[in-house]
């Protein structure tokens, strides 16, 4: 495929991790994480592939399992930031979509992949593309580490916020959770799997942070302040989570033994 009708993915990828130092270069079932990641990324039928780091050791480990890899800076405040910083040293044009599949995502589906450049080539009013899934309980709906996203009707995103959104009112009250949700509203949790057009990367890594984004501690709201659109698509059941954890990382090396 051509770069204008295919899709590039970087992998941005940490060495340091509180919970899981060097998680990286973890082996699962034989294979190092990040090399994991590699696979799906390749699978996908991108274009180009290419783990962007601060480490050397997982640039050798990229490498060596006959991946590319990009030493980047220490100092990036966001995934979206070292992204930004490959898109620039490779001068990838404004309309290359750029999917950012994170490091630490050895099971997710090669599918969404796909979708979510095939989302933001389909709609050009888009600058960003990402994914949600429906919420089914209270719990879910007002726990403030589910960020969750309201749509509009042309399926882009009106808002992200940690707060339950939309607030029903007279069902909702403040300090309270209810024992079911109003069956006639949808309650969306974004996932974070997104694609960029490399001008986008370019235009958020020059700006500042906003107001709520620094409220929320939610990179995307930048964006939404900047008046990018960010076209959201909504699938039925979420992707397994991501390997934050040494019991994370247990669960993935169940996964690819299974």
């Amino acid at each position: 495929m051509s770069q204008e009708a295919g899709f590039n993915v970087i992998i941005p990828s940490r060495f340091a991790a509180s919970r899981l130092p060097g998680k990286p270069l973890k082996s699962i079932v034989g294979r190092s994480m990040i090399a994991r990641v590699w696979d799906i990324a390749v699978s996908s039928g991108a274009d180009e592939v290419i783990v962007a780091t601060d480490d050397a050791r997982i640039v050798d480990e990229v490498v060596a399992c006959g991946g590319k890899a990009m030493l980047t800076r220490h100092d990036h405040a966001s995934g979206t930031d070292r992204l930004a910083e490959v898109v620039e040293s490779l001068a990838w044009p404004d309309e290359t979509v750029v999917v950012n599949l994170q490091g630490d995502e050895p099971c997710i589906p090669v599918e969404l992949i796909r979708d979510v450049a095939g989302a933001l080539r389909a709609n050009t009013n888009a600058g960003i593309a990402t994914m949600a899934t429906p919420i089914s309980t209270t719990e879910e709906l007002f726990n403030d580490n589910a960020v969750k996203v309201v749509v509009d009707e042309q399926s882009l995103a009106s808002y992200f916020s940690r707060s339950p959104i939309p607030w029903v009112r007279g069902v909702f009250h403040p300090g309270q959770i209810p024992q079911h949700l109003p069956p006639e509203f949808r309650f969306l949790r974004h996932i974070g799997m997104y694609a960029y057009r490399a001008g986008v990367l370019g235009e958020l890594a020059r700006q500042p942070q906003t107001h709520n984004e620094i409220a929320e501690s939610l990179e995307q709201l930048r964006a939404m302040a900047l008046g990018i659109a960010i076209h959201v698509t909504i699938i039925d059941e979420p992707p397994p989570p991501g390997v934050d954890t040494a019991a994370d990382l247990e669960r993935a090396c169940t996964y690819y033994s299974e």
